[in-house]
């Protein structure tokens, strides 16, 4: 058992019958009463976040989450097929233990959050930016370029965004996977 002295950024804890990731944490210790730790959690499973607060010196389970590379192949309806890098292996997963099924390519290289205690596949956990090509936008107006002016658009995939007015259908462009925001567009 460990307790909240060993607290740190990223550290993945049982909590409340799930699994939290500790985004930040912060030891306070008032002039009056006791010392204790403020807290913002990440569900591993969810995706929400809470903010807590820990009595200090108090236990907590420290959980050790492994992160395993899957290939995406195909889905069917609520059941997204992946493949183990590794070892070729492939497996079925729900589509709410993936943060944003829109976001999935064809071939594209995931993270699965891997509970080695139960055996057991938590979630998935999506790279920093993915690449997607554009299927639709809606017309811009000529001269619109004092502000940044954007515009809506659609992926291949089926995801909105909002986009520059330089962008067009066949486009590639990368975007951000946390905020599902346009980053940028991609050379060919």
């Amino acid at each position: 058992m460990s307790t909240t002295a060993d607290f740190k950024n990223g550290l993945i804890i049982k909590f409340n019958n799930d699994f939290f990731t500790i985004i930040e944490f912060q030891h306070v210790k008032p002039g009056k009463g006791g010392a204790f730790v403020r807290t913002k959690l990440k569900s591993v499973t969810t995706g929400r976040t809470l903010e807590n607060t820990f009595n200090a010196g108090v236990s907590v389970d420290i959980v050790r989450i492994e992160k395993q590379s899957y290939k995406f192949l195909y889905n069917t309806n609520d059941t997204y097929v992946f493949m183990n890098n590794a070892t070729f292996e492939q497996v079925e997963i729900n589509k709410r233990l993936i943060p944003n099924v829109l976001l999935l390519n064809d071939g594209q290289d995931v993270y699965m959050l891997y509970y080695t205690e139960e055996d057991r596949i938590l979630g998935v956990e999506m790279p920093l930016s993915v690449e997607m090509e554009i299927a639709e936008v809606e017309e811009s107006c000529r001269g619109n370029t004092v502000t940044r002016a954007m515009k809506k658009a659609k992926t291949v995939t089926g995801l909105e965004i909002s986009v520059p007015l330089f962008i067009n259908v066949g486009d590639v462009i990368k975007i951000d996977t946390r905020t599902c925001e346009y980053v940028e567009r991609v050379k060919k």
